[in-house]
């Protein structure tokens, strides 16, 4: 796989996301995956900022380390209020990818623009994403112990666990295959407390069996 790449999370205004699309694309950024979201705002906060609809579009796009560098800055100047979407976008590094994926983004995307860095080393690390994984009908908990221990809000995803049959037999536990993923971006520096506190209320052996891993941010533009 070439090396640098990168994944992209956008989660805007459920309706935004078609157009988050189609700008990235003008903007050497082809591969997308879009799917709903929810934010966990009441609809009184969002009435109160003028956020209208808790209900988000959340969008993965593929490419090169370059080009997600390059859209995040121009995100975050030039095309800031290019698309008419609040929300936030980010990058976090790949580890792996499927080398036809990445042949066929990296052919894509127009050569590297000389001298130019993928991002400012004093950029890097400063945010997380921490990404808890809970039984449906505990996220408004989750949420709430994770705000006091510093986190503003997050957005829901349903999902649903499979594989969990040796997870069960080895620690005696009865889990629920249907899930609820909460995505949360917090500093770094609160990191630890937030997933601290929501693995100690809400952990594997709780009501809200709740799994938890965090990812490090490279960029980040609130839209």
């Amino acid at each position: 796989m070439p090396d640098g790449m990168r994944v992209i999370l956008t989660i805007v205004e459920r309706g935004r996301g078609a157009a988050m699309i189609r700008l990235y694309t003008k903007h050497q950024v082809f591969l997308h995956c879009q799917f709903p979201g929810r934010g966990t705002a009441t609809s009184e906060i969002m009435d109160i900022l003028g956020l209208g609809s808790s209900e988000k579009d959340v969008v993965l796009s593929y490419t090169t380390a370059p080009a997600a560098a390059r859209l995040l800055r121009q995100l975050d100047s030039d095309l800031r209020g290019s698309v008419s979407a609040g929300g936030i976008a980010f990058s976090l590094p790949l580890s792996a990818l499927n080398s036809l994926a990445a042949a066929a983004i990296a052919y894509q995307t127009e050569p590297d623009r000389k001298g130019e860095t993928t991002m400012d080393s004093e950029q890097s690390a400063k945010s997380t994403l921490i990404l808890i994984t809970c039984a449906r009908g505990c996220t408004e908990a989750v949420m709430d112990t994770a705000k006091k221990a510093g986190a503003r809000g997050g957005t829901v995803i349903k999902a649903r666990w499979t594989g969990l049959q040796d997870l069960e037999e080895s620690y005696g536990l009865k889990l629920q295959p249907e899930r609820e993923i909460v995505a949360i971006v917090v500093p770094d520096e609160l990191r630890r407390g937030v997933m601290e506190s929501v693995n100690a209320a809400h952990g594997l052996r709780s009501d809200s069996q709740a799994m938890l891993c965090s990812l490090p941010i490279e960029q980040l533009v609130r839209l």
